[in-house]
């Protein structure tokens, strides 16, 4: 009798807990990346708000040629390539030949604080998950579009 009540009471707390936010690929509000990043990339926020303390979950969209030189985030950083193909490597210097190449469905988890940098040949949307708020910080200040005029 107390398994079944117990059994109930979680299923109950899961229904209730329920996903916050339901969408389809074509719901996606779509506008510019943000401003840390170069120009040319486009963001969707999915859930939370990447400007505030909190989960979130963005859809970043990348054109072909697109690149992102070396940074971090203070923050662990979950990424699932949604679209396309996306190379990302770890460490001071992008190195392209040292990068791993993602496909759809490809994940990388990065801890708080490593240094990595991405690209992507033919375009690519990947999905991030973190904990705002959303910070980057490059490891060459002159590759930071926020200081580009």
């Amino acid at each position: 009798m107390i398994r079944t009540l117990m059994l109930s009471l979680c299923a109950t707390s899961i229904a209730a807990s329920a996903a916050n936010a339901q969408m389809m690929p074509a719901d996606l509000k779509w506008g510019p990346g943000p401003p840390a990043l170069p120009p040319g990339a486009q963001v969707a926020v999915l859930s939370g708000d990447p400007a505030k303390e909190g989960m979130f979950t963005i859809r970043l969209k990348f054109p072909a040629g697109y690149a992102v030189g070396p940074h971090h985030h203070p923050t662990p950083e979950l990424v699932t390539v949604i679209e396309g193909t996306f190379s990302m490597g770890m460490g001071d210097m992008a190195d392209k030949d040292k990068a791993a190449t993602l496909g759809v469905g490809g994940f990388i988890e990065m801890p708080p604080n490593m240094n990595h940098y991405a690209s992507t040949d033919a375009g690519a949307t990947v999905q991030v998950t973190s904990h705002g708020p959303f910070q980057v910080i490059y490891v060459n200040p002159a590759d930071d579009p926020r200081g580009k005029k």
